[in-house]
């Protein structure tokens, strides 16, 4: 029986793929996938800011001791 409400649910939505055709897609569709997608630019930019912050305090600490 569990197999059988399994195959009711939707598929799951897949992420955006760089390159895919959008041919296919609403033009809602496409407003979403750019609201995601600028969002992950966001965290993109933010994880790198990050990385960078933690790269310059190793170089500062070991500059100090050589």
């Amino acid at each position: 029986m569990a197999g059988f409400l399994e195959d009711d649910r939707p598929a799951p939505r897949r992420a955006h793929e760089i390159g895919q055709d959008l041919s296919q897609l609403s033009v809602a569709e496409l407003e979403e996938r750019i609201v995601l997608l600028e969002a992950e630019i966001v965290r993109l930019r933010e994880a790198r800011e990050k990385k960078n912050a933690s790269r310059s305090a190793a170089d500062a600490f070991f500059q100090k001791r050589g």
